[in-house]
This record gives structure tokens, sequence and C-alpha cells, in this order.
């Protein structure tokens, strides 16, 4: 359960509201490990590259581990603004997530989230020199979930072009933090 901080009724509102849409976007992500996590190079230009989400938390909060050394943790260092792109399209469900990154080294973070899977990436274990953890607060958000039935998006394509209707199949939705 989620404790709330603020002093004020509106505070605590704001609170409330704030964790709605972090369990929003928590729900849609959590089963989509696999994000395009974008940062900007120090020139300027842009790099992309997929990542392994290992945690959602219920705040929004989301945590990949990554290597000290490596050139995305460069990159955050010197701009940390960074985009996750997740996509499902098994179920038609594409999220991207705008945030602001930081790098930890928190052993009592890496210990909660550690699997000796991960020895696949990092060798040495929780204890190798390399390994760090890439905090990810969302700022905003958006998604777009469509019915998976081809069958159902077909025929209202076919009815909506027929009506001379814009074709709506679906959600879409932004979330600001």
């Amino acid at each position: 359960m989620t404790q709330l901080t603020g002093n004020t009724v509106k505070e605590q509102l704001d609170e409330i509201e704030y964790i709605k849409k972090a369990r929003e976007l928590s729900s849609k992500i959590a089963d989509i490990k696999i994000a395009m996590l974008t940062t900007i190079e120090p020139d300027g230009g842009i790099d992309s590259r997929p990542m392994y989400t290992f945690k959602v938390e219920d705040d929004g909060l989301i945590w990949m581990f990554a290597r000290k050394s490596s050139r995305k943790t460069t990159e955050i260092e010197l701009n940390p603004k960074v985009v996750l792109n997740y996509s499902d399209p098994a179920n038609d469900l594409y999220v991207t997530v705008k945030g602001t990154a930081s790098i930890t080294s928190d052993p009592l973070k890496i210990d909660e989230l550690w699997n000796d899977r991960y020895k696949t990436w990092f060798p040495y274990g929780k204890e190798d020199p390399e390994l760090c953890l890439l905090r990810v607060q969302p700022e905003k958000a958006e998604y777009w979930d469509t019915p998976d039935l081809l069958l159902a998006q077909i025929v209202s394509l076919v009815k909506n072009t027929i009506q001379g209707k814009a074709n709506e199949e679906g959600e879409h939705k932004e979330i600001d933090f």
C-alpha cells in the first residue's frame, strides 16, 4: 500500500492522482519486458537500443540493469532525458514513456532486483563492479491499445469508411505526471 506524504488535502489529492496515473502506466507495460531505450548522444544525435525492464514500480519508476562503462550510461550522465518504447504486437498495445533517467549502484536495490539468470549479462553476479541500475522517472506516457481481433478492426474500418467517419477503433491516451 502506498503511503501518502502530502501535508495538505490538495497535496494528498495530487499524490492520489499521480498514483492512479502511475498504476495505469504500470498495468500497460508490466508484461512487456523489452523496451527500446532512446538517449541523446554527446553530439546531439539519437541512440536507441533494446533493454530488458526488470521492474515497474506502482509509483511508475522503471528499473533496468546496465554497465557503468556503457555508452548509454555516459549519454544519460550528459543528458538524462530518455524515451522508452514498448511494443506488444500480439495484443496490439504500444506505449511510449518519456522521462528522466538516473544511474545508481544502490546495493539494496540491486539485491532486490537481482536474479542469477542475469549472470548472462553480468558474469560476476550482483557484485560485478560494472553493474549499475538505470532508474527512469516517467514524466509523460502515451499508449495505443487496439482490439486484438483483426476481423473486428476490418469491420470497423469498412463501417467507418462507408459512413465517412474516421476510424477510431481502440484507445489512445496521454498520461502526464
